[in-house]
């Protein structure tokens, strides 16, 4: 059962989430809050697996939120809301510590598809936003994979599809490896860069401009 805890300060929008979530097996809503403050307070509370984090909320906004939580809650996922896709808000939430970041208006399917990744230990962004945040690096880069040294060819495959949202499973089968192998790269992957999170490694390759600008 996936423990979800919503936090939106517009009483329908929660009320619209919940009735989605309750159409998906395995997911429960634990609580729901309207500001940040009532986030943090339920996450500790009822330890949730998933917190669903609107950004602009009366009082504490969701990104420090979110940054509280990580120190707090470590064992929390938090998924950013939000009804905007540019670079700068998707930054701001992955320096908060957010594995995912889901606009408002996409398609319902895609917050299961949200929840189910996360739960992996995999990060999620909608397509839009990790086409417009990947853009933005490379124009600032100019597309070079900074540190291409530090790891083998192999393991910048293996971390492009792990940014892209791939599972384990998913990058073995795509690049003919087992599940095993490519459990190792990861850690390996972790070693090198000396990060700790899969959210650590999106940020790493959308800097370094290892994934593409198509995302």
């Amino acid at each position: 059962m996936i423990r979800v805890v919503l936090a939106d300060d517009h009483a329908l929008v929660r009320a619209g989430m919940r009735s989605l979530l309750g159409t998906m097996a395995g997911v429960e809503v634990v609580g729901e809050a309207a500001s940040g403050e009532e986030a943090l307070e339920l996450a500790e509370r009822e330890k949730p697996d998933v917190v669903l984090m609107d950004i602009a909320m009366r009082g504490m906004s969701g990104l420090d939120a979110a940054a509280r939580m990580r120190e707090r809650q470590a064992g929390v996922s938090v998924i950013i809301l939000s009804m905007h896709a540019g670079e700068e808000y998707v930054l701001q939430a992955l320096r908060a510590g957010a594995v995912g970041y889901l606009l408002k208006d996409a398609a319902t399917g895609e917050l299961e598809l949200a929840l189910r990744s996360v739960m992996r230990g995999e990060s999620w962004f909608s397509p839009a936003v990790s086409r417009q945040v990947v853009e933005g690096y490379v124009q600032r880069v100019g597309g070079e994979a900074a540190g291409g040294d530090t790891l083998t060819a192999r393991q910048r495959e293996v971390l492009q599809l792990v940014a892209r949202g791939r599972s384990t499973k998913e990058i073995a089968y795509e690049l003919k490896l087992s599940v095993k192998t490519v459990e190792t790269h990861r850690a390996q992957i972790m070693e090198r860069l000396n990060i700790r999170d899969v959210a650590g490694l999106v940020r790493y390759a959308l800097r370094t401009g290892l994934v593409p600008p198509d995302g």
